[in-house]
């Protein structure tokens, strides 16, 4: 008999599996041939720490340590773009984002598509740095290989019964026994509750979509900061040389292999070359994640209150890579009954009884 069961081998569950390692045997379930292929392996992977509310914060706060110790970070910046009518939600975003106002000259020259035209405000934060999020899952693998546990790929999960010692799990036509339950399974994590018995927390996964577009004017784009228009309405990343540019869309949709809607996307493009003057004339590229979420906005961690032994890993939303870091040694914390780093009110807050 072993000691955890992780259902889902995303950035997720593959830090709760690492972590939970030197308190048990692990055996990680993934149905996909390989880790982080659903959402883990389609961020925008930035790093900021003022980025997303309370919890998410303090969460963010706690990996930092971790990501620089390791390095995983690397420099970037985020310039937030607004236009001339944008003067409230650009206050609102910079004053959220603790962020530095620009002259448009001073934002032009670190970004010279920017339409004088059109742009009226841009800010600043240089703290903004990407994340490399492939080394940091397969650190996260080594690290669980090394401690004696085990991924096993290819490995939907069909049922979850009780036994009389915990769990038993059956995944790609295996049977897989185990004291405990962690259910890190993105945008399924309703769906395998449901198979467990245990009530749900009421996810809803949302469509975020990408374009892949070549460098704007033939520009060298890998020392630009990532834009974000105000209101989180669009945003554009340089990627390999290349420029990702997404609507910012939050779609509710069913738990699915996303792709992008290419209305939404059309859409989203628009709105950003409002803001630039170097027009899109061709799509290399365009690939959809899910950013799952329940009403509050904030992740779901530990024990659920009425079956102890099944444990929450979910409702990372937009902030699963930069939050991972804490978010499984909090949950390996709580496990374990030692006393998490994160204050009392910031666990109670993250907590799944939260939602009962």
């Amino acid at each position: 008999m072993q000691d955890f069961i992780v259902i889902g081998g995303g950035m997720a569950g593959t830090s709760a599996a690492a972590r939970l390692a030197s308190l048990g045997i692990v055996t990680l379930l993934e149905m996909e041939d390989a880790l982080g292929y659903h959402s883990s392996g389609r961020s925008a992977a930035l790093f900021e720490e003022n980025y997303g509310h309370g919890p998410t914060v303090e969460l963010n706060r706690a990996s930092a340590a971790h990501l620089r110790e390791n390095g995983y970070l690397s420099p970037r910046g985020l310039m937030l773009v607004g236009a001339k009518g944008d003067a409230n939600l650009f206050a609102r975003d910079v004053d959220e984002l603790g962020m530095a106002t620009l002259e448009l000259d001073e934002a032009r020259a670190m970004v010279p598509i920017l339409n004088p035209e059109t742009v009226g405000y841009t800010a600043i934060s240089g703290a903004a740095e990407d994340i490399d999020t492939d080394r940091m899952l397969q650190d996260f693998a080594k690290a669980l290989r090394a401690a004696g546990g085990r991924t096993v790929t290819k490995a939907p999960v069909t049922t979850i019964s009780r036994v009389s010692s915990g769990w038993q799990v059956t995944a790609g036509g295996e049977v897989y026994e185990a004291r405990n339950l962690v259910n890190a399974a993105g945008a399924w994590a309703d769906q395998v509750a449901a198979l467990a018995g245990v009530a749900a927390i009421g996810l809803q996964p949302k469509r975020r979509s990408m374009a892949r577009l070549p460098a704007p004017g033939g520009h060298d784009v890998s020392g630009w900061p990532m834009l974000l228009g105000v209101g989180e309405t669009w945003y554009a990343k340089p990627d390999a040389g290349k420029l990702l540019v997404s609507p910012a869309d939050a779609d509710p949709v069913d738990p699915h292999d996303a792709y992008a809607d290419d209305m939404v996307l059309a859409e989203g493009l628009a709105r950003y070359e409002e803001m630039v003057t170097e027009p899109v004339t061709r799509v290399e590229g365009n690939f959809a994640g899910l950013r799952s979420f329940v009403a509050d906005g904030t992740l779901v961690l530990g024990p659920d209150p009425d079956q102890p032994d099944f444990i929450w890993c979910a409702g990372q939303g937009g902030y699963g890579i930069m939050t991972a870091p804490a978010a499984s040694q909090l949950i390996a914390d709580l496990v374990a009954g030692r006393d998490p780093v994160l204050d009392t009110a910031t666990v109670a807050a993250l907590s799944p009884a939260r939602l009962r």
